[in-house]
């Protein structure tokens, strides 16, 4: 039997570590410094949209997905699983350092047994977003139907373990999200009925209420250790430079204002969480700078490309338009900050995750 994809068939960790290191996917210096640390955090459990969706898009009727070549083809066995991306995501890096499996399984793989589970799940769907009705643009799975398939897993989790180990486990785990990008590009900037009833500002501040009683949820379910991710500079995103009619070529600096300040409103959440929900350790993890950086000087970490996928012409391209796109794609995606016009690739998302491994995630490998 030849080797096979590593979400796709949920294989024991230690088969999925080897590999990972066959085909010369470890970590970074970060994940490769903090994975052989003893932790109590027995799982990673990720809420959020293409960033952190592992294949859940799979099992669903939407169109978006990138279940298909060429995405996947730097992961293990160069098959796609589903992620948004040439390999792993930061996540996985994530939950390779915190001594994990070295991938993420997603919720809705019927490959994947709840043993299998328990150690690490994603609940993320692609072009998904806070507001409900950024998911309904691509009929993908809402913020609250990902809540209620968490707490399906709690049952689930309960009937296959026991209660005690299943509180273990949920009070234990760490809970990231990585989410609300799609709220801003494909929802209040893209169609008009959000900008009809929002200001941006209000609309921000209605997206944070939303996170906020994710975040609530996830608690009363018994959640207590959790990183909510901060917004990138979706401006320069290569498909939003594309359509920047005031500087073509050129980062949006009106999104990216808008990511800042969103960014704020989370960081002021956390505090207040930090403050009012019993127990709760809730960190925000800021991805903006690092990436900011790297956009404006590519060179200095190892990337030549910065304005346009690896994809197609890199430009407009993800999704099944960059199947369609294959002739023209890159040769070393290594070289590219981003894979497709809206994704990074795997050597980006190893970079974030390291970073936001060192500065901020760090604080849960302390526990013990």
């Amino acid at each position: 039997m030849s080797l096979v994809v590593v979400q796709r068939w949920c294989l024991p960790w230690l088969v999925a570590v080897l590999l990972v290191q066959l085909h010369g996917g470890g970590g970074g210096d970060g994940v490769a410094a903090a994975a052989g640390k003893k932790t109590k955090v027995p799982a990673i459990i990720v809420f959020g949209d293409s960033s952190v969706d592992t294949g859940n898009n799979n099992f669903i009727p939407t169109v978006a997905r990138s279940n298909f070549w060429p995405y996947g083809r730097d992961f293990a066995d160069g098959l796609p699983t589903g992620r948004f991306s040439n390999g792993r995501l930061a996540t996985d890096f994530i939950s390779e350092a915190f001594g994990l499996p070295p991938s993420i399984p997603a919720y809705l793989d019927t490959n994947c047994s709840i043993d299998q589970l328990a150690s690490g799940v994603s609940f993320a769907s692609a072009s998904t977003g806070l507001d409900n009705a950024t998911a309904g643009i691509l009929s993908v799975i809402t913020m609250s139907e990902q809540l209620a398939y968490f707490e399906e897993y709690t049952r689930r989790l309960r009937a296959a373990k026991g209660a005690a180990a299943a509180a273990e486990i949920v009070g234990e785990a760490l809970y990231i999200w990585s989410i609300g990008t799609n709220d801003f590009i494909e929802n209040y900037y893209n169609l008009p009925s959000r900008r009809m009833e929002y200001t941006v500002g209000e609309y921000e501040s209605y997206l944070a209420a939303l996170a906020e009683a994710a975040i609530r949820r996830v608690h009363a379910l018994g959640g207590r250790k959790m990183d909510f991710t901060g917004l990138t500079p979706m401006g320069c995103l290569p498909a939003e430079r594309l359509g920047n009619r005031a500087d073509p070529g050129e980062c949006n600096e009106q999104y990216n204002a808008v990511a800042r300040t969103f960014n704020a409103r989370l960081r002021a959440l956390v505090a207040r969480l930090n403050a009012e929900l019993p127990g709760l350790r809730l960190v925000f993890a800021d991805t903006y700078d690092l990436l900011a950086a790297v956009v404006a000087k590519p060179a200095d970490y190892g990337f030549e490309n910065a304005v346009q996928g690896c994809c197609g012409t890199g430009l407009f391209e993800a999704g099944y338009f960059c199947s369609l796109s294959t002739s023209m794609l890159c040769g070393d995606a290594n070289k590219y900050v981003f894979f497709d016009a809206i994704h990074p690739t795997e050597k980006m998302y190893k970079l974030l995750a390291d970073t936001v491994i060192n500065t901020t995630l760090h604080v849960f490998m302390s526990d013990n």
